[in-house]
């Protein structure tokens, strides 16, 4: 299995640990306000990831963090004069209720910044008493210049960036490209500290509960695009001075960027799309579809044309899988196939995989499964029981790696019931009130096909 890693610029082999599981973190959400579809981008595309590396006989631990210590989130409190615990909790139940509508369900254990100020202050502790930090009246900050390897992740120019760039307004600030790893402050939330009582910084957060739960080096990170610099510079720096050991991570993975309309998304350009605004108006598995039939490292640029599409698309897989159950229930061979279809299911389980080896090449792995379904229906009915049976079998344990669940079509007893009554008209050769009772069936949101083995409803 080959993964692209960020900080090499190339795929590589991902290897078993010599002792124990593979361990896997991921960057998880700021709860200041309702998740959006660029998280669910990114959230969806590393469960996939998760999903698979399981299926491919590793063990695996994922971790995500939830950032409940935030800026954003004191101010949302005041403006709302709530406590910032009040708005990050309402948020992070909000943040799981989407997670589990899109359906992932990959993470191990989930890890709230707030729970980990002991193993905070220890770092900067040791930063501090190793010559990588250094404190201001403000805070303590993190001396970029002092780690000699900044910017290796994001490969930027250090020169040319720190003009203007002093993301905190502290006078004593050694470079512009230092950042906080202890702010003072008397807001809520704070906490009593050897240089004042305050909170942590963001980056610092991460490393803090990776070293607390994995150690000072583990396997993966993963995140968006737009992490990979401060943020995940910025964690490289802090852990591997803490340590003294490098690399802090083996692999580094980033999915890309999301675009709506081919702008990116913001609240002032009234193009911001929450899951729940999306959920409103399509399925969520619409909305992971649309995720897995592009490249997790590719941009996402989400259009209401590509969300019916995709839902076309879910849709035709749902009628071919209820296609494929009628064939199977059946147990029947009305007609002889012309030629076995085992080989195509083979050599769709073939590509599938080998797709998926190559750096979760998920719309090539879509691909397989499209092209087993065309063979199938090129034969019509044509297909035996068995046969049915078998690319049943390969498609759904193939969605279910990708986490798509899509099922045939449960029909409702009244649905049922209409169905049978039309069959008894057909049978009787009342073509009329047959034709009369589809109409009402359509009426009721379901269409009925007839073929050999029975009516189809989809």
């Amino acid at each position: 299995m080959l993964i692209y890693n960020t900080l090499t610029e190339k795929k590589e082999e991902l290897k078993k640990p010599a002792k124990g599981p593979l361990k896997m973190f991921v960057c998880g959400p700021t709860v200041y306000d309702f998740s959006h579809i660029g998280h669910a981008k990114i959230f969806i595309s590393f469960d996939i990831i998760a999903r698979y590396i399981r299926e491919r006989g590793f063990k695996l631990e994922f971790l995500q963090n939830i950032t409940d210590v935030d800026d954003k989130i004191i101010e949302r409190a005041k403006k709302e004069k709530r406590t910032p615990q009040e708005v990050a909790r309402q948020f992070e139940k909000e943040f799981h209720q989407s997670m589990k509508m899109l359906n992932v369900t990959s993470v191990d254990k989930y890890a709230r910044a707030g729970e980990f100020i002991p193993a905070i202050l220890k770092q900067i502790k040791t930063l501090i008493n190793k010559g990588f930090a250094y404190q201001t009246k403000n805070g303590v900050y993190f001396e970029v210049k002092k780690f000699k390897d900044y910017g290796k992740l994001s490969k930027q120019n250090l020169n040319e960036l720190r003009p203007g760039y002093r993301i905190e307004p502290d006078p004593e600030k050694r470079d512009s490209l230092d950042f906080a790893l202890w702010k003072i402050s008397n807001d809520e939330p704070n906490w009593p500290s050897p240089w004042g009582s305050g909170r942590p910084g963001w980056h610092i957060e991460d490393t803090a509960i990776t070293e607390e739960i994995f150690g000072v080096q583990y396997d993966l990170h993963g995140g968006g695009l737009d992490l990979k610099f401060p943020h995940h510079e910025s964690e490289i720096a802090q852990q591997e001075s803490a340590s003294g050991k490098s690399p802090f991570v083996k692999i580094w993975m980033h999915s890309g960027f999301l675009l709506v309309n081919g702008e990116k998304m913001s609240k002032s350009l009234k193009n911001f799309i929450t899951i729940d605004d999306f959920i409103k108006k399509h399925s969520p598995v619409v909305l992971r579809y649309m995720v897995i039939s592009g490249h997790y490292r590719s941009p996402f640029n989400y259009t209401e044309k590509l969300a019916e599409q995709a839902k076309t698309t879910v849709d035709n897989l749902i009628k071919f899988l209820t296609k494929l159950y009628l064939l199977t229930k059946s147990g029947k061979n009305i007609l002889s196939p012309s030629q076995s279809i085992n080989l195509d299911i083979k050599q769709a389980e073939e590509v599938f995989y080998k797709a998926m080896d190559d750096d979760f090449n998920t719309p090539e792995a879509l691909a397989s499964i499209f092209s087993l379904a065309n063979k199938v229906n090129e034969k019509g009915w044509d297909v035996p029981a068995t046969e049915a049976r078998a690319v049943r079998k390969f498609i759904e344990k193939s969605l279910s790696v990708l986490g798509l669940e899509i099922r045939p079509i449960e029909i409702p007893e009244n649905i049922k019931n209409l169905v049978e009554q039309r069959e008894i008209f057909r049978q009787k050769k009342n073509f009329k009130a047959a034709d009369e009772m589809r109409k009402q069936i359509k009426e009721l949101g379901f269409e009925v096909e007839d073929t050999p083995m029975g009516p189809l409803v989809s």
